[in-house]
């Protein structure tokens, strides 16, 4: 889903979304940042679903934020654009072009652990 804006009703519409779209056999754990629209008061979480927050103020552990870098340095970045709706655009078709398995290598977290 995409979308120019985000706010709880669009949230609650993706939860929807997600629910469905994982069934009831599944369980889906999204992990997400403490944005307003993914902790607000109105937000209707399915039976199927469990929210995972991460820290304030800690970019680097959302896998998001690594693939919207990537999509920045290989298809937005070096461009000038002509208004909002070009660049709307041009990160649509951006995100559309990610393959399942570029956005699996890209969102993929590791944990290296340190012996000490």
């Amino acid at each position: 889903m995409i979308a120019p804006t985000v706010n709880t009703d669009y949230m609650n519409h993706h939860l929807r979304f997600v629910s469905q779209e994982a069934g009831d056999d599944a369980h889906v754990v999204l992990v997400l940042d403490q944005a307003g629209w993914h902790v607000a008061k109105n937000l209707k979480v399915p039976h199927n679903i469990t929210l995972m927050h991460l820290p304030p103020y800690s970019p680097e552990l959302n896998p998001v934020e690594r693939l919207w870098a990537y999509i920045r340095s290989h298809y937005l970045s070096n461009q000038a654009y002509d208004d909002y709706q070009q660049l709307f655009d041009t990160a649509s078709s951006a995100w559309n072009k990610i393959s399942s398995n570029q956005f699996k290598t890209i969102c993929n977290a590791t944990c290296l652990m340190h012996e000490n």
